[in-house]
């Protein structure tokens, strides 16, 4: 018996951990993992500094203020009533000022004043608070009007300048409203789980085709079951996935402490106001991170069984382009299926692989129902491991092709046609 029958195999998971220890520490401390780190955080940069610098730059140059032309008593009295009332109207009410011009020009027009784009108001109050006048554009008319009425009958004391407080009860909110803000939830977790397996699936395939090009996973496939190789490389990239998001994570907090305002200003969206999911946060955070693996141990098999049949880089990229429109096409078919839970469509994409990561997070977020998470996560689970057996007796096959099976061809034509030249030798 020879030393290699005497020497046992590792089993499949044990040969599986080897490989996705190997391959997890020797991407996570590349260089490249590095600038891929870094590579994102550029345009989330250049975007809350370019969103601080535009609400700097619109806060001083779009300001909405109404100019007072009146006498400067009566100025001082519609300023003082605008700032009683603007305690409980707050944004409701315009900035008001007096317009210097009103009182050093004697022939002071308002409306000429205006026209010639003089000063920074988009109207003029002139008159007295008894008989007010409010020159302007039609719709700044139509807009404050009726401000710039209460606030000169408050001057007049028509209404009393301090209104009485208003009693406020509420209600829950009721199940229409509910559940359309629950869709919004269901939407943005979509995106976001969406985008993350697109920026960090790729990292599959660029890690095989490398090891292709070094004849490394012609090595590895002599040595552990190909299954095995490609499943730990599957679970090693989603490792450093977990690491990068991490990363960004905390860099992401940080940067959100430091400008939230300018962040806001750039996304248009308060997420401190995201409506709560159905199954409530801490159990939506839980199925989203699981989600997420699944979507990317799907793509990554799907990238791993495409850089086996691929030959070069460039092959790699352009037999990539049709799985990557196929992905960005079921997550528009998730995204289409929020509203029409139930819907034929709806269980189409919950149970298609590709789209059931997407379909199921948003059932979290309208429905309170588990058990069906645990049935659609097994389905996802038995799906990685049929497209990682499919992809793994492809490559084998093209492997055994090109390799070991082409190599014995070779070796029987050449015993073959030694055998024919010594037929033909004559004898000496």
């Amino acid at each position: 018996m020879s030393a290699v029958e005497t020497n046992p195999r590792l089993s499949r998971l044990e040969a599986a951990w080897v490989i996705a220890r190997r391959d997890f520490i020797a991407v996570l401390f590349s260089r490249a993992f590095l600038f891929f780190l870094i590579g994102p955080l550029f345009p989330v940069l250049v975007g809350g500094l370019a969103g601080s610098i535009g609400k700097q730059t619109s806060a001083e140059a779009v300001s909405i203020e109404v100019g007072l032309a009146m006498s400067a008593q009566d100025n001082a009295a519609m300023l003082a009533a605008r700032n009683n009332l603007a305690e409980q109207f707050g944004r409701g009410l315009p900035e008001m000022r007096a317009v210097p011009e009103a009182q050093s020009e004697a022939d002071f027009d308002p409306r000429a004043f205006l026209e010639q784009r003089r000063g920074n108001y988009v109207a003029i109050v002139t008159g007295t608070p008894q008989a007010p006048q409010l020159v302007g554009t039609q719709a700044q008319v139509d807009r404050w009007k009726g401000s710039v009425g209460l606030i000169a009958a408050t001057v007049s004391q028509s209404v009393p300048a301090r209104f009485p407080e208003v009693a406020q009860i509420t209600v829950a909110a009721s199940a229409a409203a509910d559940r359309t803000s629950r869709i919004r939830t269901a939407q943005a977790a979509q995106m976001v789980l969406f985008l993350l397996t697109m920026l960090l699936g790729g990292m599959v395939l660029s890690n095989l085709a490398e090891e292709k090009g070094n004849k490394i996973i012609e090595i590895l496939a002599a040595a552990v079951p190909m299954d095995a190789v490609f499943m730990g490389k599957l679970f090693a990239m989603l490792g450093v996935s977990f690491v990068g998001i991490a990363v960004w994570g905390m860099v992401g907090w940080g940067f959100w402490s430091l400008a939230e305002d300018a962040i806001v200003t750039v996304t248009q969206t308060n997420f401190s106001e995201l409506p709560g999911p159905a199954v409530g946060w801490p159990m939506f955070v839980a199925l989203g991170i699981v989600y997420f693996s699944m979507a990317y141990l799907l793509l990554g098999s799907l990238f791993l069984t495409i850089g086996s049949m691929a030959s070069s880089v460039r092959e790699v990229q352009t037999l990539s382009m049709p799985v990557t429109m196929m992905q960005l096409m079921v997550f528009f078919l998730a995204m289409a299926t929020v509203t029409d839970t139930g819907s034929g469509m709806e269980l189409f994409a919950a149970i298609f692989p590709l789209s059931s990561p997407f379909a199921m997070l948003a059932r979290a977020a309208l429905q309170e129902t588990l058990w069906i998470h645990a049935a659609a996560l097994a389905w996802q689970a038995a799906a990685v491991v049929l497209l990682v057996k499919g992809g793994s007796l492809l490559f084998r096959k093209r492997v055994m092709k090109s390799g070991g099976a082409g190599r014995a061809k070779k070796r029987r034509w050449t015993r073959s046609s030694a055998g024919r030249d010594a037929e033909v030798q004559p004898a000496e």
